[in-house]
């Protein structure tokens, strides 16, 4: 799945739900018995197959070798009486050749092939479609449920995301139907038609989806197919929903609603047990203090999330944070206390051997005193910076960490340069610009040697 784009809150704080629960083991159907010579395409060759290796065959049973692979399990459901599965089978195969046609030539969906021509598909349609219809015809829904949930779950390929997306809907619409399990079917419904809605951006929708499984299962003891709880699931579920809405929020400068709805997330990070989301829920709702002007506020819920990180040795959680903290003292005229701060960061991550971290604290104390105009230390950081990525070997990083040392070259270079601008009436400062201007070495020579015969004066030392 693709993850929703925030446009305030880091985007790394959130990663996309990615593949649905697994609620039951996938159970697959063997394929059936109905001849796949269709698959010859010539007539001639199938003509030839059929004598040398079919004899004393009826016509019903030749017809059954020259139709198409789809025709015999058509015909084949409707001898059996299965009607409804029939007619369903026949408008999925529509929908596909109307989709294929909407998209036109030069789509990814119009070279594919359509579902007439992929035997394995159609075997488990006909299986479970079949299966589904026999098990409402006996009044049990949760078997009819079953059955449209493996659809579902079958149909994973990126292509075939639109009847994973049927049956997923399906299957909801049948659950409420299901009496005999205590709500589970339910469940399990409600947290796939959020991950649904989400996908498509309706994330209101999504939370009350959500919502819904929340309440279904607190309290309960149901697990899915990899052991985790129904009930952390739907806490993972609604801490991500919310810190999405929190966003839209944000964008929209709704801070105090924002905050609400960050304060529902950490919540419901607390409840689901995991640490690491508690620390990024916590994270993102120091955030939305700091936009509505709590700085004070921002900062304390901010420890929490420096502790949490550092308990976890997150280097990339340990990074935002300070990051943050940096960023809102400095904006309240700290930029002292932000170095302090920032200093316990690079301590602490020399002491645990972060590396990332200590990459990351020395980028923030070079952009803290680069933007206090403390030009030589934030060169001293960024090298160090520098120095640390290389040994990480993360180019993308050492990049960077040399765009920074440049940056604050040039700044460096920028007071020698504007102190002889200042000065330019002086003979000797407008000397002293033409000759870095033929050279652009990295510092401004000053004083330049007088001539023979001129009376020299001295420079401010750069």
């Amino acid at each position: 799945m693709s993850p929703v784009k925030m446009n305030v809150l880091p985007q790394a704080v959130l990663q996309s739900p990615g593949e649905h629960p697994k609620f039951l083991e996938q159970p697959l159907c063997p394929p059936l018995d109905f001849a796949r010579i269709h698959l010859i395409k010539d007539k001639d060759a199938i003509d030839d197959y059929l004598a040398k290796n079919i004899k004393g065959v009826s016509k019903q049973e030749a017809a059954a070798y020259r139709n198409s692979y789809k025709k015999n399990i058509c015909i084949d459901m409707l001898r059996r009486g299965y009607h409804k599965s029939f007619s369903e089978l026949l408008a999925l195969i529509q929908k596909w050749n109307a989709l294929r046609e909407a998209a036109g030539p030069g789509s990814a969906i119009w070279h594919e092939k359509s579902l007439e021509e992929q035997p394995d598909k159609l075997d488990q349609l006909y299986h479970f479609l079949t299966g589904a219809e026999a098990a409402r015809r006996a009044g049990h829904y949760e078997k009819v449920y079953d059955n449209q949930l493996s659809l579902a779950c079958f149909f994973s390929d990126p292509e075939d995301k639109w009847l994973s997306d049927y049956f997923y809907e399906q299957s909801y619409n049948t659950a409420q139907l299901v009496e005999i399990d205590g709500g589970k079917r339910k469940a399990q419904a409600y947290v796939n038609m959020g991950l649904i809605k989400e996908e498509q951006g309706d994330i209101t929708k999504a939370a009350e989806y959500f919502e819904a499984f929340y309440q279904i299962t607190e309290g309960s003891s149901w697990k899915d197919e990899t052991g985790h709880t129904y009930a952390s699931l739907a806490c993972q579920q609604l801490w991500r929903i919310y810190t999405l809405l929190a966003d839209k929020m944000l964008e929209n400068k709704e801070h105090q609603e924002a905050i609400k709805t960050l304060k529902k997330a950490l919540k419901m990070a607390k409840e689901g047990g995991d640490i690491k989301t508690q620390g990024e829920a916590a994270y993102c709702l120091s955030l939305a203090y700091h936009f509505s002007g709590e700085h004070e506020t921002a900062l304390a819920v901010l420890k929490t999330s420096v502790e949490i990180f550092t308990t976890l040795c997150d280097s990339a959680g340990l990074g935002r944070a300070y990051a943050a903290v940096a960023k809102i003292l400095a904006s309240q005229g700290k930029s002292n206390e932000a170095v302090k701060y920032l200093g316990e960061f690079m301590k602490d991550a020399e002491s645990a051997n972060l590396s990332q971290s200590l990459v990351d604290a020395n980028i923030l104390l070079g952009k803290v005193h680069n933007e206090t105009g403390n030009y030589n230390e934030a060169l001293e950081y960024f090298s160090q910076a520098s120095e640390a990525a290389k040994a990480l070997k993360d180019l993308p990083l050492v990049a960077e960490t040399e765009s920074y040392c440049g940056i604050a070259k040039a700044h460096q270079l920028m007071v020698a340069f504007n102190s002889h601008v200042a000065a330019a009436a002086d003979p000797l400062s407008l000397q002293c610009l033409l000759a870095w201007k033929q050279n652009r070495s990295d510092m401004c020579t000053d004083p330049l040697p007088a001539e023979h015969g001129t009376e020299t004066s001295a420079s401010k030392p750069l």
